[in-house]
C-alpha cells in the first residue's frame, strides 16, 4: 500500500484509526501476568539499579 502525503496533511486524516495492519498479531498479555517474582520491593531494586551508574 502506498500513501502519498502532501505538505500540511495529518496522518490521522489519511488513515482511519481502526484499519487493521496486514500481518499484525495481537499480544496476549495474560501469559506474562505473574512471571517476575521479586524478593525485594520493586522500588528498592530500581534505586539500586540506578545507583550502579554512579
Amino acid at each position: 500500500m502506498t500513501i502519498i502525503l502532501k505538505k500540511g496533511q495529518n496522518l490521522e486524516e489519511v488513515l482511519p484509526k481502526n484499519t487493521p495492519v496486514k500481518g499484525a498479531k495481537k499480544l496476549n498479555a495474560k501469559k506474562y501476568i505473574g512471571v517476575l517474582k521479586f524478593e525485594k520491593d520493586p522500588l528498592i531494586i530500581q534505586k539500586e539499579m540506578r545507583d550502579e551508574w554512579e
